[in-house]
């Protein structure tokens, strides 16, 4: 794409005018870097500048492709290179002075270069790239070839140096690390090495890191398996094991900000924790220097954190934020920290000059400085840089002279036309926005933020002031624009205002009033002709959320100073029907517009589509908003949002855009005839274009580049100069007379304006003197009222002012109106609480009070759906507990209280086992029942197989039932060997496995699932026990209550004050009623809907006239209750409630009774004796039936108590079972864990193994082709050095000619050299440059032989001949010795390159050795992690269950290693016990037997003598057996341990080795076929060449035998002709046998050569001196 715009702007420019560069302004924001002593280069932008230290010239190179990357500099070839910044960038290689370029280096980086970094010596270059290859690159920049490259994903570098003493070595840091990159050369191959810097932590201590690989220091586990490093337990396997390091043995280490070599090319390296750190070069062992303290320390400067450094003589120099540079003496390991220089701002950069003569200063800003070193030091500003990028710039008029800059910080900037020098500066110091230049007066325009306008006077360039200031409202100037002819600035604020200004010095910067236009004001175009007494504006602006733009046209007559007042209102608005507004849309939107000379015609950017549009406006006469349709349509050639503006003539339309390209188009076709790309997109394109008023310059502002940009056209001519000065002439010659009168305005217009702002801040502080004036607001002295607000201000007064009389009535009757609310309101307390109305009924303002009960439903309803979506968060949590808690449980967790003690029994909570679970026990249980099954049967087969033997079937049967036995004691395996008491819950274990034969993860796996369901059937036969021991405390509850009952009802007929013992369950005993909320819980007020309300009501009602119908009278009842107390029938248990009525005449004294009342009252007394002796009775068996109930509820709950403590009893076995088969599963689990764990470290060992295999193959392919390329390189060598000692011994045959003595002489001349003068180094320069001559680089090689060769033409000189030597002896002479010169130069390089591929060739055989050795430790590692695997699955954990108490140990000595143990079944002791009775009898019977064994003593000494003689032999063999010859194999079979492990590894090395040879073998073969092929066609085409060749030959022999006939026919005419003819071949051929002689000759003398030099080569010791 760059490409097609390059050339389109060639094609451009090349058939018209055309568009140059002037000047660039702008400031650094990378390294300032010196291309030579005396000059210095930034990249700004597109464009590189150089400026001239001594005469301030500047020079700008121009980035075709966009904006400049990353810069760099090399100041011996004085070459620049840059990046371009665009997809797969390249770098440019530029000469200095001449700007040309040299080359262009092009890689593969896809996105952009971060740095660059030219070898101090050499042609070399680094290179470093970002995302995504982060690739560090060598390059030969002279040949444009990259000679290395290596990756390093992830690693972002902040500098990268190449070494000043040596350009192998390149250090690139991070802030979090350092690398020392070493290139390495052999012969024309280069190859990049890194070496990382070990760092310190930050207190500055190192810490001691320990292998990560091939950890030494593990501690050694006998119980629980071997221990393994961090990576195999982490489950690592790949490269992220070798470093993978746990969180705790993480340390934060320093953090490098920058550094610097040194002459012995170490390195200091500064840190952010304001450590100074010296790196060895060779070793690469960091240091921490020691920071020697002053007496007297700066206060607020103890810790320095160096943002960058410069090497000098004796330390450094280095600066940080503080805007100090130090100086750090540096001696040993100890530095001292001095003061060096003081700066205004932070520093970012420091770097000396090539002849370390200046210091060069740039600071964070930009601004950059040169401090000379010398007897008086001197501090020179080279840049100083403004405060920020330019927000907007204008021409000073006329345009030629002078252009103004203006920063976000209000710096103004006056820069000259021409050579782009700052003339002056000032500082406003407000948050400025956009500036503007009168045409009308030496004046101009500044925006701010705040809403002010500042007005400066720019009569005197060097020294502007500001004169006027003016507040036009509290919205930000976004817009500032003055018309063609000076008379009216036009200011747009943010919020859609346009204020109209007098741009006259005179008028005093009169504001004439605004027009309101919609917000986000785009842009806004004049036409003022000279013409014309008027001035049109046009305003361009969005319409929100339409994806249209309106277009607002207005005009400003003349006139309208004198008659502002009737243009405008009150509040300052202008009237739009006097200023003739006019409305347009356009149906989609633009981003620029702008309205052409002839009022008839607007030019629109199209904001979506790469077009430009022209719209032709309708007659004045049309009202309403007027739809435009695009009139002309041109592609822009141009993306992103774009801008237009206008020529100061009219006739050029200029178009910028996001891509950075400027074209200036013709403004009739619309067609570009001059384009020039000052910006890229990078930057986001062009922010402003300013013409000026001559056409001759453009300035271009960029947006986000910060580059300032003066174009002036290179072939100005013919009609574009003639349209522009046609035009430019009158215009100027009106502007100037008006200058002329208005300048003189500028002296007093600060004056003036002061004057005037005090009185407006007086008039400010005035107020009304009527009291119901609460509208105004009164001003302090400090305060600034906008114009906007004071002309509002004065409108109001004027308004309160006119109905003044009007306010006051209306007052009045307001407030009769609250006297008579206040009187109902204090009426309405008095009253009672139904009649009394509510507060808000008092309210008179209906529309506050609908307005306040919709803002108290608002919240309220806010408030309300708050607590909804707080009470639904709780009840989802709830719900997710309960249903993780709760509903998910098959047996819910429940307790079991005792009556009487304090026990309580829980159950086991218990999930339902999912489909997986149960699938996978079911196939664990048909495993195990398969392998019982042939377990079964391979022992049926063993005991047919031992049938068939002899032995008697007594003994069969026998065996059958002792082995029927072990199966049955195999089944039931004992608790002890078992680990647990799972068979006391009835749980079946025969299908486990032993826990001796536990070794494989298959088996291990099995038996934690039969484990895990042995754990459910403990536990569901404990909860069914459980569930037994519930529904039995339920019964006896239920009985109690029963007793309790009646217990109740003797209470009360005896009428004891006794409680009742009622058990209940408690929560935990059901606790699915905690899940219940109960209303007497709930202690907040229930919220009770208005239906529910109603509905409970009407309830209520219904309630009560029911109770009132089924209440009738109540005759009957009161009837019972007075003739039979209420019963019918008298209970007995009603007799301790019966009472006899006492006689009515007991009222009497006994005196007055009479016979008849004294009878009744004996029946009386009788009846009452009676009665209590029934009530005596009834009473005491009441008593007996209570005692009764009580004990027998007290021996119900007391026996249900004891069941429960079994049951409590059985629950501890129970956990104690399932913590027993818990502690089986874990073990089981931890061993398959370590399993797990050593399987990683194995497939790790044998990844690693793979990756060092694969390294060793390359290095020791690098081997061999270094020695190949060594073995060449030195024969060639050898060739070159035996022809320099030929060219030496061949010297006096060559000059055999001519006398000895001459010759004698020559030979002296022929070994004589030349003595090159080296350029004397000055000693102010010696004693100032640290480096010192450096090594010899590529150009220091061919100068030095240019040089000599410029030597040996002074030694060439006919001058040095000797007398009486011939002139051709003398240039045959020169030849030789200039011959055997440059020979001489040719055998120094080739030893040079000889030495340094030897030391490529050690190093990489070290390298091979290393990694062989690596290799030996891995297999090593392999075989040790073997050894320890079989022993782990081996040595298996057993858990034994032990009786308590019975085994004791003395003294507390518990052993914990039990290394030759052997853990055995009682009933094999026991057995072999019997066995040994069994023995012991045999014994005697054997005993009686010995005396027959006397008899064979005799045979047996015999035997024994044999014995001897064999032995004798045996020896002798033996003896035979150690002289024979033992091979290193039988050694390696004898002395290795894993012998058949070495063995395989090597078989499968030799079987890879096999195959890789059957491999090439096929590959070879393959190849011979397809040669045989070729060579088949190949002799095909042969034999139909050599066929049709001799047919040809015989049809020339045919010829030719014609030929020789005639010749024989003719040949006696031809006598004298053949004679002559002899003759001459005899001379040529005596010739040619001349030449052949003279070349066999010199043939003859090379072959000596060659044989003496052969005969050198094989016998050097016969050399004849």
């Amino acid at each position: 794409m760059a490409q097609g715009r390059e050339r389109d702007e060639s094609h451009s420019t090349a058939t018209g005018a055309s568009l140059s560069v002037r000047w660039v302004q702008g400031f650094p924001k990378q390294n300032v870097h010196f291309v030579n002593d005396s000059t210095i280069c930034y990249p700004c932008g597109n464009f590189i500048i150089f400026i001239n230290i001594e005469t301030k010239k500047r020079t700008v190179l121009q980035c075709m492709n966009g904006i400049v990357g990353i810069m760099a500099t090399n100041i011996p070839y004085e070459v620049v290179a840059f990046s371009d910044r665009r997809l797969r960038p390249l770098i440019y290689i530029y000469n200095f002075p001449g700007l040309t370029r040299r080359t262009k280096l092009k890689g593969n980086v896809l996105l952009d270069y971060t740095l660059l970094s030219f070898s101090y010596c050499g042609t070399y270059l680094a290179s470093y790239s970002s995302l995504p290859e982060f690739e560090l690159a060598i390059w030969n920049w002279e040949s444009g070839v990259i000679l290395c490259k290596k990756s390093q994903p992830g690693i972002d570098v902040s500098q990268m140096t190449f070494n000043p003493m040596n350009w192998c070595q390149l250090c690139v840091s991070s802030p979090s690390a350092v690398t020392v990159w070493t290139i390495e050369r052999c012969n024309q191959e280069h190859y990049l090495k890194a070496k990382s810097v070990k760092l310190p932590i930050e207190d500055g201590s190192f810490f001691n890191e320990t292998d990560v690989i091939f950890p030494q220091s593990l501690p050694k586990d006998l119980v629980y398996g071997p221990v393994l490093p961090v990576s195999a337990i982490a489950g690592l396997v790949g490269k992220e094991a070798e470093t993978f390091r746990p969180k705790d043995d993480l340390y934060i280490l320093l953090h490098p900000t920058m550094h610097c070599w040194t002459p012995t090319s170490d390195l200091y390296v500064g840190c952010e924790e304001g450590h100074l750190l010296m790196i060895n070069g060779e070793n690469l062992k960091a240091t921490v220097l020691n920071k020697i303290e002053d007496r007297t320390p700066n206060v607020g400067r103890s810790h320095i954190s160096p943002v960058t450094m410069a090497y000098q003589k004796g330390g450094v120099l280095a600066s940080g934020i503080d805007g100090f540079v130090y100086s750090f003496v540096i001696k040993d390991t100890n530095y001292k920290i001095e003061d060096f220089l003081e700066v205004e701002e932070p520093v970012e950069h420091l770097i000396f000059s090539p002849s370390y003569k200046m210091l060069l200063i740039q600071t964070d800003k930009g601004s950059v400085s040169i401090y000379t070193f010398g007897e008086e030091p001197t501090f020179e500003k080279i840049l100083e840089a403004c405060d920020g990028k330019f927000q907007a710039t204008d021409f000073i008029t006329p345009g030629s002279e002078y252009c103004m800059t203006l920063t976000a910080s209000g710096e103004v900037g006056i820069w000259g036309i021409e050579d782009g020098l700052c003339a002056s500066r000032i500082y406003l110091k407000i948050p400025a926005t956009v500036l503007a230049c009168s045409p009308s007066s030496l004046s101009a325009a500044v925006g701010t933020k705040d809403g002010f306008v500042h007005f400066l006077d720019v009569r005197n360039v060097e020294s502007p002031q500001a004169v006027h200031k003016a507040f036009l409202s509290e919205s930000p100037v976004q817009h500032l624009l003055y018309d063609q002819r000076g008379m009216y600035l036009l200011v747009g604020t943010s919020e859609g205002y346009i204020f109209v200004i007098n741009a006259k010095p005179s008028s005093l910067f009169q504001i004439l009033g605004f027009i309101e236009i919609g917000k986000g004001i785009l842009q806004i175009s004049t036409v003022s002709l000279l013409e014309k007494e008027m001035v049109e504006v046009m305003v361009l602006y969005p319409l929100a959320d339409t994806g249209r733009s309106r277009l607002e046209i207005f005009t400003l007559p003349k006139i309208l100073p004198q008659v502002s007042s009737s243009f405008a209102d009150e509040r300052g608005r202008l009237r739009d029907e006097l200023i003739h507004k006019h409305v347009y849309e356009i149906e989609h939107t633009l981003s620029s517009a702008v309205l052409n000379f002839q009022s008839n015609r607007i030019y629109g950017f199209c904001n979506q589509v790469p077009y430009i549009c022209s719209y032709l406006l309708p007659e004045k006469g049309q009202g309403g908003v007027c739809i435009l349709k695009p009139y002309q349509k041109v592609q822009s050639k141009q993306y992103g949002s774009g801008m237009l503006s206008l020529s100061p003539h009219g006739l050029w339309l200029i178009t910028v855009a996001k891509c950075g390209i400027l074209c200036v188009r013709d403004i009739h076709t619309l067609e570009v005839f001059a384009r020039c790309r000052s910006h890229s997109h990078q930057g986001h394109g062009i922010q402003s274009v300013r013409t000026a008023m001559d056409g001759q310059s453009i300035l271009v502002n960029g947006r986000n580049d910060s580059t300032l940009v003066n174009l002036r056209w290179r072939r100005f001519g013919g009609n574009l100069a003639n349209d522009i000065l046609e035009y430019n002439q009158p215009l100027l010659t009106f502007l100037m007379n008006i200058m002329d009168e208005e300048n003189d305005y500028l002296s007093i217009t600060q004056g003036d304006s002061l004057v005037l702002e005090s009185a407006s801040e007086h008039s400010n502080m005035r107020s009304s003197t009527d009291s119901s004036q609460e509208e105004l607001v009164q001003v302090g002295n400090t305060e600034v009222i906008p114009w906007i607000k004071q002309k509002s201000q004065e409108a109001i007064k004027k308004e309160v002012k006119l109905f003044s009389n009007k306010r006051k009535e209306i007052k009045r009757r307001i407030k009769a109106l609250a006297k008579t609310v206040l009187d109902m309101m204090e009426e309405n307390e008095a009253v009672d609480n139904i009649a009394k109305l509510e507060q808000q009924e008092f309210g008179l303002d209906l529309e506050e009070l609908e307005r306040l009960h919709n803002k108290s439903e608002e919240e309220v309803a806010k408030i309300r759906k708050d607590v909804e979506m707080n009470n639904l968060a709780k009840r989802y949590l709830a719900e997710l507990i309960k249903e993780e808690c709760w509903n998910s449980m098959a047996v819910k967790g429940r307790a079991l209280k005792c009556f009487h003690i304090p026990c309580v029994v829980e159950n086991f909570p218990m999930k339902e086992r999912t489909d997986e679970e149960l699938k996978e026990l079911k196939r664990v249980v048909q495993q195990k029942k398969i392998e019982a099954e042939c377990l079964k049967l391979q022992k049926e087969i063993a005991e047919v197989q031992s049938a068939i033997t002899l032995l008697k079937k007594h003994h069969e049967e026998e065996d059958e039932e002792e082995e029927e036995d072990g199966i049955a004691k195999d089944t039931t395996l004992p608790n002890y060997l078992l680990g647990s008491l799972s068979t006391d819950f009835r749980v079946h274990t025969s299908l486990l496995s032993s826990q001796l034969e536990l070794h494989s993860r298959e088996e291990k796996i099995n038996q934690i699932i039969l484990l895990k369901d042995i754990i459910y059937k403990v536990k569901t036969t404990f909860n069914s026990e459980f569930d037994a021991a519930y529904k039995q405390k339920e019964f006896e509850i239920a009985r109690v209550k029963e007793r309790n009952i009646r217990i109740q009802e003797i209470i009360l007929d005896l009428e004891l004050e006794e409680s009742v013992w009622q058990p209940e369950f408690d929560d935990c005993e059901k606790p699915e009623r905690t899940l219940v909320v109960r209303s007497n819980e709930i202690t907040a007020q229930k919220h009770i809907n208005p239906w529910q309300k109603a509905k409970t009501e009407l309830l209520m009602t219904h309630e009560m006239e029911q109770l009132l119908l089924t209440k009738g009278s109540d005759t009957r009842r009161r009837a019972l209750m007075d003739m039979m107390g209420g019963v019918l029938e008298v209970k007995k248990e009603d007799i301790l409630r019966m009472v006899i009525p006492q006689p009515a005449f007991m009222a009497k004294p006994d005196t007055l009774w009479s016979e008849e009342e004294r009878k009744q009252f004996k029946e009386y007394e009788k009846k009452v004796k009676d009665l209590n002796e029934e009530r005596d009775k009834y009473r005491k068996s009441l008593e007996a039936e209570m005692k009764k109930l009580q004990n027998s509820i007290q021996e119900n709950t007391q026996n249900f108590d004891e069941h429960l403590k079994k049951l409590f009893e059985r629950r501890v076995k129970a956990e104690m079972v399932v913590n027993q088969e818990e502690l089986k599963i874990n073990n089981l689990v931890f061993s398959l864990l370590l399993d797990e764990e050593i399987n990683s470290r194995e497939t790790f060992l044998n990844n690693y193994l793979t990756r060092k295999q694969e390294e060793k193959s390359q290095t020791a392919e690098v081997v061999r082709k270094s020695r190949e390329d060594l073995d060449v390189y030195k024969e060639q060598y050898d060739n070159l050095l035996a022809e320099d000692k030929v060219l030496d011994r061949s010297f006096k045959k060559e000059f055999s000619e001519i006398p000895s003595h001459q010759v004698d002489v020559l030979y002296k001349l022929f070994k004589r050299r030349p003595r090159i003068h080296r350029q004397k180094v000055h000693s102010d320069t010696t004693s100032l440059v640290p480096f010192g001559e450096r090594p010899g680089s590529g150009k220091l090689n061919k100068d030095a032989f240019a040089q000599l060769m410029k030597a040996m033409d002074d030694l060439d000189n006919i001058s040095n001949m000797p007398e009486g030597l011939d002139p051709s002896v003398w240039e045959h002479f020169c030849m030789t010795r200039r011959a055997k010169v440059e020979n001489e130069q040719k055998v120094k390089q080739k030893a040079a390159g000889l030495m340094e591929m030897m030391a490529f060739l050690r190093r990489r055989t070290e390298d091979d050795e290393k990694v062989q050795q690596e290799i030996e430790k891995v297999l090593h590692e392999l075989i040790l992690l073997q050894e320890d695997k079989v022993k782990f699955q081996l040595n298996l954990t057993v858990q034994i269950l032990l009786k308590q108490g019975q085994v004791e140990l003395e003294n507390f000595q518990l052993l914990l290693e039990y290394p030759d143990a052997i853990l055995i079944n009682k009933n094999i002791i026991e057995d072999l016990n019997s066995v040994i009775r069994t023995l012991g009898q045999k014994k005697v019977a054997s005993m009686m037997e010995s005396k027959n064994v006397h008899k064979g003593i005799f045979q047996i000494e015999w035997e024994h003598k044999k014995m001897e003689m064999e032995m004798e032999d045996l020896n002798q063999k033996a003896w035979d057996i150690q002289l024979l010859f033992f091979s290193r194999d039988r050694q390696k079979f004898l002395n290795e341990p894993n012998y058949e492990t070495l063995i395989a590894i090597q078989i499968g090395i030799m079987e890879q080795t096999i195959a890789v040879l059957d491999k090439t073998h096929k590959k070879n073969v393959e190849n011979c076929k397809k040669l045989l092929k070729k060579l088949g066609r190949c002799s095909n085409q042969k034999d139909v060449a050599n066929y049709t060749l001799s047919c040809s030959l015989r049809e020339e022999l045919v010829a030719v035998s014609e030929r020789k006939d005639i010749c024989n026919a003719v040949g006696s005419t031809l006598t004298c002709e053949k004679i002559a003819k002899e003759r001459y071949e005899n001379m040529m051929q005596q010739q040619k046998l001349t030449k052949i002689s003279k070349e066999q000759a010199e043939q003859i003398s090379v072959l000596q050569a060659e044989v003496e030099r052969l005969r050198m080569k094989t016998f050097p010791a016969l050399v004849q001196m």
